[in-house]
């Protein structure tokens, strides 16, 4: 019986070149105007980028199809077209906020806007001429494998972003949306979750390059990236599904402003993670090997390491705090007051522990005012020892039950609190979990 044929067809050098050579055709082309555009010192626009990346992918796709990573002849071409694209796609998301910024309402002042401005452009330019080096030793390998490259850069087509500096009116019926206002209560609260657990790396811009790699991938990684990346792209997309283009939003100047300082944040993470990303895969002293020495060689792996701290990392934190505090305005006009009338701790009343639980929960939204209120007075939420004051009245007086008056997210946290007993006895609810710091230092 005649053995069955394998599917997977060995084809000598000799038979690939002519398949390479028809798939290689158009990224060359796109090579060579970038070549040119690069010699002439011309602006690389957002479309450039992305019709790069799109070629870099397809030729990569071909080359992977085919087999060339596992190829001595090939690896090192296929690897040089991965770092193209990746470094093609950090290029496309920097240029793409400065071509955004005019546009984002932000309240920068103008030295700031500057400063932020004239270091996405130096990444800009790093990532050029990386990408050149990238490239140019790209052609010469492909040459030195049979590949005729072409040198006809004049005969292609511009890639032109198109410009926005005019626009239609704006007359779209805004939306009114249920529960709009607690929309907007949620997403300030995730806004400024997001900017609290950025900041809690205290990651700080260096020039020292120690430093630097001590930071990268030890505190700052691929998947820490995307993590946040992802959580500021679900912010986004709760604002775009709920708020944009609502009536709420045309009304209040600091809502139409607080996309912005999401939306920055966003790409800003979208950059670092792709230069994160080609960091991991390809610093020689992360992952040894030839190719990984050789493309260290063409991108200079101390200033990517700065592109990804002190520009990527930086600006991403620098503008989501600044939405934080713009979120903190926005619910002092959004929180709602509210009052709930709740038992007492069981059996010591308001000591310690249960006060401390409740000036967590107080603090823990700090926008909004909290007051535990007796026969008219205010005692402060915030404030344990005014709570042990509150607590020793409540005991003279014998009430049994006490009111809380304020922020209503606050309060509802208090409710739960009040109904397993303060946490006196019973285990601290998932919904407090935030609490459990506090009880397992206790």
């Amino acid at each position: 019986m005649a053995k069955p044929k394998s599917l997977i067809q060995i084809i000598s050098d000799e038979e690939f070149l002519p398949l390479a050579q028809d798939s290689c055709a158009q990224f060359f082309n796109i090579y060579s105007l970038f070549e040119l555009r690069i010699q002439k010192k011309r602006e690389i626009s957002r479309k450039f980028y992305s019709n790069l990346t799109q070629e870099a992918e397809f030729l990569e796709s071909f080359m992977d199809e085919h087999g060339a990573r596992e190829n001595k002849k090939w690896i090192f071409f296929v690897e040089y077209l991965a770092s193209i694209r990746n470094l093609s796609i950090a290029a496309f998301y920097t240029r793409h906020i400065l071509d955004r910024y005019p546009y984002y309402n932000l309240s920068e002042l103008s030295a700031s806007a500057e400063g932020f401005k004239e270091a996405a452009n130096d990444v800009i330019s790093f990532l050029d001429r990386s990408i050149f080096n990238l490239c140019k030793e790209l052609a010469r390998t492909g040459a030195e494998n049979g590949l005729s490259i072409p040198q006809n850069p004049q005969t292609q087509v511009e890639f032109i972003d198109i410009q926005a500096n005019k626009r239609l009116p704006r007359n779209i019926t805004e939306d009114e949306i249920k529960g709009e206002e607690d929309r907007i209560v949620d997403l300030c609260e995730k806004v400024q979750y997001v900017s609290k657990l950025m900041a809690d790396l205290k990651i700080k811009r260096t020039d020292n390059i120690d430093g630097l790699k001590r930071v990268v991938p030890q505190k700052l990684d691929e998947k820490r990236v995307r993590f946040y990346k992802n959580l500021v792209h679900n912010t986004q997309s709760d604002f775009d599904t709920y708020i944009k283009n609502t009536l709420i939003e045309q009304d209040n100047i600091d809502l139409r402003k607080m996309r912005g300082y999401i939306s920055i944040p966003l790409h800003l993470l979208e950059l670092t993670l792709w230069l994160t990303h080609f960091y991991e895969r390809h610093e020689d002293e992360i992952r040894h090997g030839e190719s990984n020495r050789r493309i260290s060689k063409m991108v200079d792996k101390n200033e990517l390491l700065d592109k990804i701290i002190n520009f990527g990392f930086y600006y991403s934190l620098y503008f989501i705090q600044e939405g934080s505090q713009l979120a903190r305005k926005i619910l002092q006009r959004f929180s709602k007051i509210v009052h709930a009338e709740l038992p007492i701790p069981k059996p010591l009343g308001f000591h310690a522990r249960p006060s401390t639980y409740i000036s967590l929960i107080a603090r823990r939204y700090g926008e909004g005012d909290l007051f535990l209120v007796i026969d008219g007075e205010k005692f402060n939420a915030k404030s344990v020892m005014s709570l042990l004051q509150a607590g020793g009245l409540i005991s003279d007086k014998g009430y049994q039950t006490v009111t809380f008056v304020g922020d209503k997210r606050a309060l509802e946290d208090i409710k739960v609190l009040a109904k397993h007993n303060y946490c006196e006895e019973k285990k601290i609810p998932v919904r407090l979990s935030y609490l459990r710091d506090f009880q397992d230092t206790a």
